[in-house]
């Protein structure tokens, strides 16, 4: 079951809807560098924002542990740079042609410390050509917030990448992460926009220090959903946080951009439950500790308040039918009140939208018209917004397609998009229409 033939008659859950609540990280302080561990010139500085140490994450219902050991990492966690890896093994199942391999490597966590990430790189056949392949770095779509539902351990992983043979038959490697915490041991900061930022340009990282891959530091970055709040965030946060890359241009397909209005167009729909809980979990969790008031049970109604640590176990595309069991009963009956005008979310939801920094690269915005999930004049709007930084956007409505196919549909464009920007070639703006 891929994300574009969910066969149940709603859009599957994997974008960030709900998208509810403590997206606080801007209203923290700024990240402490991390003291350098070797001799590369990586810089080990983080991203924009942190925040205070998090509590004990075994007390947390989407809490965790890999059963594979590939995806536990060595205690004490040696140090390394971002990017660095700290194993890697071939991968089954890659596209003909291609060669894959899971990888284990560093980055930095939400409340900025070294933390390992998983995730996998495919490597395109035939000879690299002189200074090495380029990079596209993928942040996928949602597919849950506990281990199991890791792209990089689920049947579906590769089939998520928007015009991945493509990608590879043009000869670039494709880097994609699983996030913090996602396949690795803890609690995923779901919707967390520095924290999947700083794991996909850490993919990329990785990329370039797998040797097998032979890949440059010339990096597009390319996601979908709650992906392409990532890879906006990746965009954002390269010129502080991964200087040492070359970013060419960011695509994101019907990304999460205005928080609180796509909150309040889903909140009592199927999406808004599944997801609402997926983020509410996380958020308090990540949260809290700077916001003490941060009180997920007050936004729900009781039965949400049961449902919501039976939601957070399930992967939403591998588990269709029990989430289907649990979330639909809850439908209206989930959130108590709207977090978006609860104080203080809407400011923490405003501060966690893409578009509160420049992108130094061109942007590419698809959107489907026919999207009941991501609402299309939410995406015009982040448009619009990121026109006014003064950002180069190419923003373009595909008319028909709905969120489980956009990443598809528009994947043609997107390739072409991509190659034009490692060409070199300057990007059309559709700001002034």
């Amino acid at each position: 079951m891929s994300a574009a033939r969910r066969s149940r008659r709603r859009s599957p859950a994997i974008v960030t809807v709900a998208l509810v609540v403590a997206l606080a990280a801007a209203a923290c302080g700024k990240d402490e560098p991390r003291p350098s561990t070797s001799s590369t010139s990586t810089p080990a500085v983080a991203a924009n924002t942190t925040v205070p140490p998090l509590p004990n994450p075994q007390s947390n219902p989407a809490y965790s542990v890999p059963t594979d050991p590939f995806y536990v990492p060595p205690s004490p966690l040696p140090e390394g740079m971002p990017g660095q890896i700290i194993r890697s093994e071939p991968m089954a199942g890659a596209p003909e042609g291609s060669t894959a391999y899971k990888i284990l490597y560093h980055s930095t966590s939400v409340s900025g410390q070294d933390v390992a990430v998983s995730g996998f790189v495919l490597v395109p056949g035939g000879d690299a050509p002189p200074g090495g392949r380029p990079v596209v770095t993928w942040a996928h779509p949602t597919t849950g917030v506990v281990d199991t539902c890791a792209p990089s351990l689920s049947p579906l992983g590769f089939s998520l990448v928007g015009g991945l043979a493509g990608l590879l038959q043009a000869g670039y490697v494709v880097a994609a992460t699983d996030y913090e915490g996602l396949g690795t041991p803890g609690v995923h900061p779901y919707l967390v926009g520095d924290s999947e930022g700083r794991a996909t340009l850490d993919a990329a990282r990785a990329a370039a220090n797998l040797s097998e891959a032979a890949a440059s530091k010339n990096v597009a970055v390319w996601g979908w959903s709650q992906g392409g709040q990532g890879a906006l965030f990746a965009g954002q946060l390269a010129p502080t946080y991964a200087p040492d890359l070359r970013i060419v241009g960011v695509a994101a397909a019907a990304p999460a951009g205005e928080l609180s209005q796509l909150l309040t167009d889903d909140l009592n729909t199927f999406d808004g439950v599944e997801l609402g809980a997926y983020a509410l979990n996380a958020y308090q969790f990540v949260y809290q500790s700077a916001h003490p008031g941060l009180d997920a049970d007050a936004l729900l109604t009781p039965a949400g308040q049961q449902g919501m640590p039976q939601i957070v176990k399930l992967c939403n595309l591998t588990q269709a039918t029990e989430m289907e069991a649990v979330a639909t009963p809850l439908v209206g009956k989930f959130f108590a009140q709207n977090p978006s005008s609860v104080p203080p979310w809407p400011d923490l939801l405003a501060a966690n939208t893409p578009g509160g920094f420049p992108t130094s690269a061109p942007v590419y915005l698809a959107q489907g018209s026919a999207d009941t999930l991501v609402i299309p004049s939410t995406t015009a709007t982040l448009a619009q917004n990121l026109c006014r930084l003064g950002d180069t956007v190419t923003f373009k409505e595909y008319d028909g397609a709905v969120h489980t196919n956009i990443a598809f549909v528009a994947a043609d464009d997107v390739v072409t998009w991509i190659g034009q920007r490692f060409a070199g070639q300057p990007a059309a703006s559709t700001c002034s229409s």
